[in-house]
């Protein structure tokens, strides 16, 4: 089977599946730029209102395609080329407007750990597994990759996820701060699709917002008044009022995200 990145859209909600069943779903270069402009794709669509990244099968990703390592990366011209192709589909994941939620299987291992931290929320079965032993394979994690898990992490999980090479269990990862919830594998698609749909059910423009404002936030830098004053954007907003409108009619609202 030919490895690819599969998309299909149901009302507002788009389920993005990392494809490549004969290798535990590893992604070789062609799958990272692919996943790139996917995710650049359904940035573009303002009629969306969740994303959800998943692996085929019971699997999530076991990392890059060793296989093409020897080539891809056989001096350090090529190797610069290929985890900056990474780098960016890492950045589309973390960068979308639309709210993000991993939905993870198996092995998320290596790539796959990296794009379910670019995710904003990571659902995981109890079996799932989760770790970078690329010690054990003479090679480091490019910064560029790197920084996602460090951001959500901190420095001291990070190191222990590459300075050990373990894998850490479902339980770990979660009590480490790296997932959102853990839950019994058969509920992790149906978990995923109900996390989007609560997700789907508010206002796009505010949930787009709060991303927008987390990140700013985490700069850790004084806001400006004009972006004080933009933060209040909603009140221009036809949601706002349908929301508003709805609450004192007890009925639940019919956002259109404009």
């Amino acid at each position: 089977m030919t490895p690819d990145i599969l998309c299909q859209r149901d009302d507002g909600i788009a389920t993005v599946t990392l494809f490549n069943p004969d290798k535990l779903n590893a992604l070789n270069a062609a799958m990272w730029r692919l996943l790139r402009a996917t995710m650049d794709e359904l940035s573009a669509d303002g009629s969306l209102r969740c994303i959800i990244v998943r692996g085929e099968g019971a699997v999530f990703a076991a990392g890059g395609d060793l296989e093409e390592f020897r080539t891809a990366r056989a001096n350090v011209d090529l190797a610069l080329a290929y985890h900056e192709a990474v780098g960016e589909a890492l950045a589309a994941i973390e960068s979308c407007p639309h709210p993000t939620v991993a939905a993870i299987l198996g092995p998320c291992v290596g790539g796959g750990l990296e794009i379910a931290c670019a995710c904003d929320l990571r659902i995981a079965g109890e079996t799932a597994r989760f770790g970078a032993p690329i010690m054990k394979l003479g090679f480091s994690m490019y910064p560029g990759e790197l920084a996602g898990l460090l951001r959500l992490a901190g420095p001291a999980v990070a190191k222990e996820i590459l300075l050990e090479g373990r894998l850490l269990s479902a339980a770990e990862a979660y009590a480490k701060g790296l997932l959102t919830r853990v839950v019994a594998d058969d509920e992790v698609e149906r978990e995923a699709q109900a996390t989007a749909a609560r997700i789907a059910a508010g206002a796009p423009l505010v949930a787009r917002w709060h991303k927008q404002w987390i990140a700013r936030l985490m700069a850790d830098r004084p806001l400006s008044i004009e972006e004080k004053r933009a933060s209040f954007a909603f009140l221009g907003t036809e949601d706002y009022a349908e929301g508003l409108a709805a609450f004192l009619a007890k009925r639940p609202p019919r956002f259109k995200g404009r």
